[in-house]
């Protein structure tokens, strides 16, 4: 959670719990909507570049990935509560 001096909240996402079995995904085609985190695609991605989202519970990661016949492409991956959501191309 990320809040501002007095406390109020400014950015909160959901994340996988302690001993949970982190997503690995290894191309485009495994993002699926609600199934990684910002912090699972930044690493399976890296190097990922941090975007400012579209509204205060919206987060964005410039990535180049693998499509399932290997070619890489550059993506923008789409996070919401810091789940990810969709993929723009």
């Amino acid at each position: 959670m990320l809040s501002a001096p007095g406390g109020a909240v400014w950015n909160e996402w959901l994340v996988r719990a302690p001993g949970a079995r982190p997503a690995a995904p290894r191309t485009i085609e495994e993002l699926t909507p609600w199934s990684c985190t910002v912090d699972e695609v930044a690493r399976a991605f890296a190097p990922a570049r941090p975007m400012e989202g579209t509204a205060p519970t919206r987060w964005r990661l410039a990535i180049t990935a693998p499509d399932a016949g290997g070619e890489r492409r550059e993506y923008v991956a789409e996070f919401t509560w810091g789940l990810f959501q969709r993929l723009i191309t």
